[in-house]
């Protein structure tokens, strides 16, 4: 399936929004986890891709040793800003860079990890490839990428719901894109195919996403990502409308109040 450009497009308002709703409803956790795993093996250099907000910048900045230069790149500027102005515990090279064409020598890091972002890249081989490319030899490619709607809640919840506002032209971004890559199959063959040989590993992460509300959740999901954007498309003046679907949804599956929801992701490695 082709990835639409308008998926992989946050501006405007979607990174404040993000940061504020989707980093601890969803993020923050495999942040935390993604940034154990780099730890373990960093070397002196890391490049970071698609970083978004920074939340897996921040993590990896309070986890790693001080001698390790971590870089940060997005494609998005709005989202590069949110993460420099949120800041992170230690000096980050902040650029803007396209995971396709990246900015950066052969060899020059020891790791290169992307979390939450491989799913929004149009040619994944050839963002493979320029990963390997900058790697040095015997260096580690880590990413993170979202499981199914199946396994993932709320996420599933508001999918359907906001699709079903628009029956005749139902908006796809969730199913269509963050959370459809996830085949083992598809994923070694796009790796081998960006000149990988050795072959990844896949490690299943399932954990809990915690809301405060449902109106939290949703302004998330609805507001905070390009679904925003696909509903606008549609009828700018329904987002709002969108946004309420989706909250009396959750309230449907999941009761008022706080919510606790399943989530789940898969980290996968390969060396260089």
């Amino acid at each position: 399936m082709t990835t639409p450009d308008s998926d992989k497009v946050f501006s405007g308002s979607i990174p404040k929004l993000y940061e504020q709703h989707l980093v601890p409803l969803i993020f923050q956790t495999y942040a935390d986890d993604l940034a154990v795993r780099v730890a373990s093996a960093p070397g002196t250099r890391v490049l970071e891709i698609a970083a978004g907000t920074g939340v897996l910048t921040r993590a990896m900045a309070a986890r790693l040793p001080a001698g390790v230069e971590i870089v940060a790149t997005d494609l998005n500027p709005a989202m590069l800003q949110e993460a420099q102005a949120i800041g992170a515990p230690r000096m980050i090279d902040w650029r803007h860079a396209d995971a396709m064409d990246l900015p950066f020598a052969d060899a020059g890091f020891d790791t290169v990890v992307c979390q939450f972002g491989v799913m929004f890249v149009p040619d994944k081989p050839k963002a493979f490839a320029e990963a390997r490319r900058v790697l040095r030899p015997g260096g580690r490619f880590l990413f993170s990428v979202w499981g199914g709607l199946d396994v993932n809640d709320i996420a599933r919840v508001v999918h359907h719901a906001v699709a079903a506002l628009f029956p005749a032209d139902p908006p796809a971004f969730l199913g269509r894109t963050p959370y459809a890559y996830f085949s083992h199959v598809a994923i070694a063959r796009d790796l081998a195919a960006g000149g990988f040989s050795a072959a990844p590993s896949f490690d299943i992460v399932p954990a809990r996403s915690q809301a405060r509300s449902a109106a939290d959740a949703a302004i998330g999901y609805v507001q905070g990502t390009p679904l925003r954007s696909e509903i606008e498309a549609r009828d700018a003046t329904r987002l709002a409308e969108a946004t309420d679907a989706a909250a009396r949804a959750l309230i449907d599956a999941f009761g008022p109040g706080p919510i606790d929801a399943g989530i789940q992701a898969y980290v996968v490695t390969v060396a260089r």
